[in-house]
């Protein structure tokens, strides 16, 4: 074989499918289809060289460049894609096999240079289209990206949900730009981020699509109008008009039957119709392991740093060490896109280490992106006043009292710390169930339970928000009060602690424990109930052969007995549970 193996054309069609390869997309009348990784590459070579002969060796070599695998692997894939195409039925003939010497795509096939250009020809036949263009590269999104378009095609009404900065509104362009063939050009994108009139919702829509409407309520004639067209309808940012948006999308789901829409908030619209998309934040590598750069470097969220970094000016080359660095600072930041391009833009200024120490202090609140963001993402204070303005006077009450928590926590800390003589559980069960839909707390389950944490971020946001002296007193003293229950119930489990989840969840309550006695040996604290807690806490430290610790905080309880409990009952705990000497 003469030329390389190589993608020569963005765009090849053939029978009833268009192949995108640069956007790994293979689309059959406009409908995505399911391929794997390794099916997709093969396809990709195959059908960019029509007719000629491609052996089973070269196209071990493209599609495992780095890997020596047995010829079984490529009949497995070569069998799916197969199937996947529906070769061999109903006369259909797009592979065929050529014993001893390897495979040929024999389907006619028509080749273009540029779906970009596809993409503007189709787009001049619908004037009104305006879907904006991908200015960048997405990173860890194409499995998010396919399996979104399969659902849009197939539900028609798709919600992506998610956290402030998570990239709903780049994943939601990059959906509509793939998509923008199979709706012959009709993709429409409707910013509803600048809005302050939830009444102006319909009309704003109704403008994107060219129409006119004199009307207070141009709904009805805008739901006509739709009635048989067929089109994709991408409604951006709808959470502060979020009761005019989803009554809109309802209505235009109901009334129009070939309309898909698209909507991204940062909480489900929940209405009839609609599947919710939750968009999860970048991979990050884990910090329980030691990888090296190479490994490092697979995960998402690094990947994005890097190239952040280096697009702003930074050199970068990462070592095995900076390489821990910048996993450290993409956990740190929870794999939100926004927060890890806004670090990364420091590391020209700060360099690699400062920028990671800088991230314990809130000046990272502050720190600017591009200057053509919209206002809601040029900073990540901008982007969470903008959750926090959409929260009601409880859920902001509520938001900054779980910020006391360091970690994940379970229902039942939360009931037993921010509850209080004005706030009963149902109220806090119904401000977490609405914070968690406005991706303001996460989840995580473990086993059949489930546990919630705020992000590092959100949290350092809400612990800058005013709080009265004497709530955050008696809000630090439930908190600790909580863990020192805590660790009377769990301090026997801890020798026998098996499973990762249980240990990640076990150093959280630690964690907060750490917090507790700080706080309960601070000026302003609670040193009863720290003396206590440093009794229940040693057994555990001495446990976890983690000495220096135990006897720093044995030593300020001791340190705390007053001339009352000197000598007494409580230095009698600690001769028996404190053994260090």
């Amino acid at each position: 074989m003469t030329r390389p193996l190589a993608h020569e054309s963005n765009t090849i069609t053939f029978g009833p499918f268009t192949l995108a390869t640069n956007e790994r997309m293979l689309l059959r009348q406009g409908a995505p289809v399911g391929l794997g990784t390794r099916a997709f590459d093969i396809l990709a070579i195959l059908a960019s060289r029509p007719n000629e002969i491609i052996s089973k060796k070269d196209l071990l070599a493209f599609v495992w460049p780095d890997v020596t695998v047995e010829e079984g692997s490529l009949r497995f894939h070569m069998a799916n894609l197969r199937k996947a195409l529906g070769d061999g039925r109903d006369g259909a003939r797009y592979i065929a096999t050529l014993t001893g010497r390897g495979y040929s795509f024999v389907a006619p096939v028509s080749q273009s240079g540029s779906r970009g250009d596809v993409q503007e020809d189709i787009a001049a036949s619908y004037p009104h289209a305006n879907l904006p263009s991908r200015l960048t590269r997405m990173v860890g999104r194409i499995n998010d990206k396919i399996a979104l378009s399969n659902k849009l095609i197939a539900m028609r009404f798709v919600t992506v949900v998610g956290t402030g900065g998570v990239g709903k509104t780049t994943i939601a362009v990059a959906v509509g730009n793939d998509l923008i063939e199979a709706f012959a050009g009709a993709v429409h994108f409707v910013d509803l981020g600048a809005l302050s009139d939830p009444n102006l919702v319909a009309t704003t829509v109704a403008s994107m699509l060219g129409l006119s409407l004199q009307s207070d309520d141009p709904a009805p004639a805008l739901i006509s109008y739709l009635a048989d067209k067929r089109i994709l309808l991408i409604l951006d940012t709808c959470e502060h008009v979020i009761d005019a948006a989803a009554d809109l999308a309802f209505r235009i789901f109901a009334a129009a039957p070939h309309v898909h829409i698209l909507a991204t908030s940062r909480e489900p619209l929940q209405v009839e119709g609609e599947y919710v998309y939750k968009l999860a934040p970048l991979a990050c590598a884990p910090g329980d392991l030691e990888l090296t750069a190479t490994a490092v470097q697979t995960f998402p969220a690094t990947q994005l740093f890097v190239e952040r970094a280096a697009a702003s000016g930074a050199r970068i080359d990462l070592d095995d060490s900076d390489a821990t660095v910048v996993a450290g600072i993409c956990r740190k930041l929870d794999g939100v896109p926004l927060a890890i391009e806004l670090a990364a833009g420091r590391v020209a200024s700060y360099g690699l280490r400062k920028t990671a120490a800088l991230l314990d202090e809130r000046l990272t609140l502050l720190w600017r992106g591009q200057r053509t963001a919209p206002p809601r993402q040029k900073t990540l204070q901008a982007t969470l006043d903008w959750s926090y303005r959409l929260l009601s006077e409880f859920e902001r009450r509520l938001l900054r009292r779980l910020a006391v928590f360091i970690g994940h926590f379970s229902i039942e800390a939360a009931l037993d710390v921010v509850t209080s003589a004005t706030v009963d559980d149902a109220h806090v069960f119904a401000a977490i169930d609405s914070l968690i839909a406005k991706s303001m707390v996460a989840t995580r389950p473990a086993g059949a339970t489930m546990r919630y944490r705020l992000l590092d971020t959100t949290r350092a946001y809400a612990l800058q928000l005013d709080v009265d002296d004497a709530e955050l007193a008696s809000l630090a003293a439930r908190h600790a009060t909580h863990y020192l229950r805590w660790l009377e119930e769990v301090g026997a489990e801890w020798p026998t602690l098996s499973s990762a989840t249980q240990r990640s969840f076990h150093l959280a309550g630690l964690a907060n424990v750490r917090a507790a006695l700080g706080w309960c040996f601070g000026s302003n604290g609670n040193s009863d109930i720290g003396i206590r807690l440093a009794a229940a806490a040693a057994p555990v430290f001495l446990s976890m052969s983690l000495l220096t610790e135990c006897h720093r905080w044995t030593a300020q309880a001791v340190l705390a007995l007053d001339n009352s409990t000197r000598g007494g009952g409580r230095r009698c705990i600690f001769r028996r549970r404190w053994a260090y000497r």
